[in-house]
């Protein structure tokens, strides 16, 4: 699986933001203080939030950032998306002109694909505001049984 330090550290920033800031702008300093990360680091991620408009900037004494929206509508796929950050379970980075082999593609890339995709589909599900208050134990049993399912039909194929 390849999971790069940019989601991570975007989802981590945001979380602490969401946390921390209760809708007041908070400078990156002290995000990166608490968090442990790179202030030039975290000043790059936070031009592609910017961008997505998950985060919105303000000027002045007390400048910062703020999220762009409530946490509970931001979705830790599409912070990972905003920063460029895929979730990516194949060696052919998913591009039909680039197989897993030599001229075709491995014998498990639908497994791998299908594990992305259950991923994908988690982060998807899961919001900034879950991550703060932590994810409730329904939700996780239910995607628990789902990714159970797809991988007995891949079995079964």
């Amino acid at each position: 699986m390849e999971l790069n330090t940019k989601g991570r550290y975007a989802v981590m920033a945001m979380a602490d933001l969401a946390k921390f800031g209760a809708g007041e702008a908070l400078p990156l300093s002290s995000i990166a203080e608490r968090q442990q990360i790179s202030l030039a680091y975290l000043e790059q991620l936070f031009v592609k939030l910017r961008r997505a408009q998950l985060v919105e900037s303000a000027r002045g004494r007390s400048g910062g950032y703020r999220l762009g929206r409530p946490a509970a509508s931001i979705s830790v796929a599409e912070i990972m998306a905003a920063v460029e950050e895929g979730v990516r379970m194949t060696r052919c980075h998913g591009e039909d002109a680039t197989p897993c082999v030599v001229g075709q593609r491995c014998l498990t890339h639908g497994l791998w694909d299908a594990l992305g995709e259950q991923i994908l589909a988690f982060l998807d599900s899961i919001t900034l505001a879950e991550v703060i208050d932590g994810i409730p134990a329904a939700k996780q049993a239910r995607q628990a049984k789902r990714v159970g399912d797809q991988a007995l039909r891949i079995a079964a194929k």
